[in-house]
């Protein structure tokens, strides 16, 4: 073998410049950037196909009595799992939950007792009653056009909320 030819030629021999050598460094992170994003997104979703996804879709308030006002709530079920509704407020005014029914599925509240928990199956749509009451010298009553805000908490720690507008006399 002849070295002179050899260092001749490794002389000539030119290295990837480093733009070259940039640009190929950021495919690669890009690439693996992907890969890696997919992969959690899989992993999320899989943890969070048991999430609660409830909603209020349908909120009509009336004044019972001259100490009690009342809204009927509709709440849907929209997630893969149970939802309990733990406990309610009107404008931030405890609530009495009562009378749960169902619009929509195959669920049964013949045990069911003011005041517990009242669980929603998945794909069911659910009544329920909130109840707040007042007294003679304080009576609970709503205002005509007035707004007021429904909040129903879950057994998991979520608040599901909506507004309603009082339309009476």
């Amino acid at each position: 073998m002849n070295f002179r030819k050899f260092r001749k030629f490794k002389k000539n021999a030119k290295a990837l410049s480093p733009v070259i050598a940039t640009i190929i460094l950021i495919a690669v992170t890009v690439a693996v950037s992907v890969v890696v994003a997919a992969w959690m997104g899989a992993l999320t979703i899989g943890f969070m196909g048991n999430a609660e996804q409830a909603s209020i879709t349908n909120v009509v308030l009336t004044n019972s009595n001259a100490t009690a006002e009342q809204a009927v709530c509709t709440i849907q079920n929209t997630g893969s799992s149970t939802v309990s509704i733990t406990s309610a407020t009107i404008d931030g005014n405890t609530a009495t939950i009562s009378a749960p029914t169902v619009v929509t599925g195959t669920q049964s509240f013949a045990t069911w007792v003011s005041g517990q928990q009242v669980p929603i199956g998945k794909g069911n749509t659910v009544t329920i009653t909130l109840t707040i009451k007042g007294t003679v010298a304080a009576p609970a009553q709503f205002s005509n056009s007035a707004q007021y805000t429904i909040k129903l908490m879950t057994a998991k720690g979520n608040t599901e909320t909506n507004q309603a507008t009082y339309s009476g006399p």
